[in-house]
């Protein structure tokens, strides 16, 4: 009989939430199987089985907070080990358990997305997800709308289960809980911990958009064919950023305790919205890459992040961090500093504005850019010369080659 325990979660991590068992009690395991998913604040771990057998008890259930080191379960090693199950206590105790808890696994090998707290409610009602409308970003079926299915049927059977609909319909349809996740905790700890523990100020500008436009028109189709990358605006923001964190290193630096750490490198964060929440991967050494290197590298990562793949070395590191929510329709914002980076790059929606040129009105793609900093390490004028400078750059990109 071997423990399975809670893996080592990666730097400062030390709790997850069991967010899914992929395998049963009684089920025959191989070497190498995976059998429960934990959510961390930042990525998915999955616990493999160190070796063949039979899962023979599951100590923690899906939506436990669970530490590094507990005991999640037991494996028993053998192939043959399934004969020791009693049949006479199993069968009768096996069959309500293992009947909803295969209509998630039906779900997710249907391509459903379905939320922990749903697939746990869904079980327990012994209902199929896959039969549930997901109204969740994706199409995800959320807890409410497992509730909302729950409810239909009773409607419908009032005699079968008088008590149902007033318990459910009243909850469902007027207010919801739901145990924060995890990843949305330790979102929600760090921001407060940005915003309690930085002198935090954002600084404004505008930059017209035309150059930049017309340079990536003329070159996405020869870098997509020749690199076989598409070629979008974030890599050209990156190297701006990148020259104008090298112009002005505070932007780009630390503080730890009474020290100041400049750092001669830059890991550029970017910020990416997901189902799961909010996770900022990190493209290494940015500043000694090519804007198509840097192209690659964003597409590379953020295809792991929609894949649930990121790993630890994603995800930390990161010296200063872009954000991008012109992609939602953002015109203006102040982003929050990614603690304990120093500076935090806003961009937003690219918008056609009637702008002074050379004395003449025109008509210009203008977007606004913010810099949230950290007041104690950076200068007002640090602050508004690093802006000036990465707008320089994007409105002539020629002079990101010098």
């Amino acid at each position: 009989m071997s423990s399975i325990k809670v893996p080592p979660l990666g730097e400062s991590i030390v709790e997850a939430t069991i967010s899914r068992w992929l395998k049963n009690e009684g089920d025959r395991v191989a070497a190498g199987d995976t059998l429960v998913e934990l959510e961390t604040d930042k990525i998915t771990v999955e616990v493999p089985a160190l070796e063949a057998g039979v899962l023979t008890k599951r100590h923690k259930g899906e939506g436990d907070v669970v530490n590094v080191g507990d005991e999640l379960g037991e494996l028993s090693a053998g192939a043959g080990t399934t004969t020791a199950v009693a049949p006479a206590v199993s069968a009768p105790v096996a069959a309500p358990v293992a009947a909803p808890i295969s209509a998630p696994s039906a779900a997710v090998a249907a391509g459903v997305k379905v939320s922990p707290a749903a697939a746990r409610l869904a079980t327990e009602a012994g209902i199929n997800p896959s039969d549930v409308a997901g109204t969740g970003r994706g199409g995800v079926v959320s807890k409410p709308d497992v509730v909302a299915a729950l409810a239909a049927p009773a409607k419908a059977a009032p005699t079968a289960a008088p008590s149902a609909p007033a318990a459910v319909v009243p909850s469902g349809t007027r207010e919801t809980r739901e145990k924060m996740t995890t990843r949305r905790k330790r979102i929600a700890e760090n921001l407060l911990l940005s915003q309690h523990q930085t002198a935090h100020l954002t600084t404004f500008n505008e930059i017209d958009m035309t150059a930049i436009t017309a340079l990536r028109e003329r070159l996405k189709d020869r870098v997509e064919k020749e690199q076989g990358v598409k070629l979008s605006y974030m890599p050209f923001f990156v190297k701006a950023a990148c020259l104008a964190l090298e112009a002005y290193p505070a932007v780009n630096a630390q503080i730890d305790g009474d020290t100041i750490v400049y750092k001669h490198y830059v890991n550029m964060g970017i910020a990416v919205a997901s189902d799961a929440g909010l996770v900022v991967p990190n493209v290494k050494d940015a500043d000694r890459k090519s804007i198509v290197q840097i192209g690659k590298d964003i597409a590379a990562v953020a295809k792991r992040a929609r894949d649930g793949k990121l790993s630890m070395d994603d995800l930390t590191g990161g010296s200063f961090t872009i954000t991008n929510g012109g992609v939602f329709g953002s015109l203006l914002s102040t982003p929050i500093i990614n603690y304990p980076q120093v500076g935090i790059l806003g961009l937003h929606k690219t918008q056609d504005r009637p702008v002074a040129i050379a004395g003449k009105v025109e008509i210009r793609p203008m977007m606004y850019v913010a810099l949230s900093y950290d007041h104690r390490m950076i200068d007002g004028q640090q602050a508004v010369l690093f802006l000036v400078r990465f707008k320089e750059l994007m409105e002539d990109p020629a002079a990101m080659l010098l």
